[in-house]
């Protein structure tokens, strides 16, 4: 009977024992047992530290939701994600100093100089604005007394012809709107007084670069009477700064001639100036007690080259020629004279 006992204990254990071999986890507790789903389900931490907020964060700067790796943590005194959603920058919310560079883009990008709006062209509006056409009121409130003489030619020569020297001076005494103008030019020869004249002019401006004058002009020559005639004309700075001047003269034997003159100053360098100029006379009747033919009188041509030393102060050399032509031209002939002459000068230019 014992033995039959011990048989029957023995077949039990050797059955329990294929049993528990089929179920290792048998009799366990579910709640001991870990989720396959998620490894952190259940854990009871109620004393655990925050967990480390860059923890499980797949990379800076990535736009792609992660999932949370806190979800279903048990932490009472843990830091509050809820306000972590689904913004670009991982750290939102992070109790952190403050980055300087939070928000910089640097991958790759340059300072731009492009301005955030774009600069407008300029209209004509725009530019008659910033420079308005002066008015002659508002030009009157300028200082109500002026003055400018300058010699524009002081120089002497010395060739096969003879030696002499020539002059010429423009000034004015006046305000920018009203002046009067007192302009000379002529030439002495073999020690004796040549060709010369003055202008008395009014002059009237009508815009920032030209005056109309009107006045009287009065001519001398040494072989005979003075001749005076009434003047009228044009003068000022045309495009380009040419320095022009056209003059109308009535009366006397001529009865008119127009006179034009164009001047020119080609900067070499900031003192070194080279200047040409051009006069032309055209006469409508002859004058034959002073060698002049009517039609195209005269023609001057002149290059000069100054140095300044002083804004005020220019010494110069330079070469003119002058030619008569038409019926004057005749009359030099007829007077055993030359009808052209050239010749080199030296001089000084200044103003005051």
């Amino acid at each position: 009977m014992k033995t039959f006992s011990h048989s029957l204990l023995f077949i039990a254990l050797v059955a329990s024992g294929n049993a528990f071999a089929q179920d290792p986890h048998a009799g366990h507790s579910v709640e001991a047992a870990k989720p396959a789903v998620d490894p952190h389900a259940g854990h009871n931490m109620p004393k655990a530290k925050p967990a480390d907020p860059h923890a499980a964060h797949q990379g800076h700067g990535e736009k792609t939701k992660a999932a949370d790796p806190h979800a279903g943590h048990a932490m009472p005194k843990a830091e509050d994600h809820s306000s972590h959603g689904a913004a670009p920058d991982p750290h939102a919310g992070h109790a952190m100093p403050a980055d300087p560079h939070a928000g910089h883009n640097m991958q790759g990008s340059s300072a731009s100089t492009t301005p955030r709006e774009p600069i407008p062209t300029p209209t004509k509006q725009d530019f008659d604005d910033a420079f308005p056409v002066l008015k002659p009121h508002a030009m009157e409130h300028a200082p109500s007394f002026n003055s400018l003489v300058v010699f524009d030619h002081l120089e002497g020569w010395d060739n096969a012809h003879g030696s002499g020297q020539a002059w010429g001076i423009d000034s004015w005494f006046g305000n920018d709107i009203n002046r009067l103008w007192i302009r000379s030019e002529g030439e002495r020869s073999d020690n004796a007084l040549g060709d010369w004249s003055v202008d008395a002019l009014y002059g009237h401006s009508i815009s920032p670069w030209w005056d109309v004058v009107a006045g009287v002009r009065q001519d001398n020559n040494r072989e005979s009477p003075d001749l005076t005639r009434a003047g009228f004309g044009l003068q000022g700075m045309s495009p380009y700064k040419f320095e022009v001047s056209a003059m109308a003269y009535i009366g006397g034997p001529r009865k008119a001639e127009l006179a034009f003159e164009v001047e020119y100053d080609v900067l070499l360098t900031n003192r070194l100036i080279l200047q040409p100029v051009v006069e032309a006379s055209i006469v409508a009747d002859d004058d034959p007690r002073r060698g002049v033919g009517k039609g195209l009188s005269s023609v001057e041509a002149g290059l000069r080259l100054r140095y300044e030393i002083t804004r005020k102060f220019a010494p110069y050399v330079g070469f003119v020629h002058e030619r008569a032509f038409g019926d004057t031209a005749d009359m030099h002939r007829a007077a055993g004279e030359d009808v052209g002459e050239s010749r080199w000068v030296a001089g000084v230019r200044f103003w005051f």
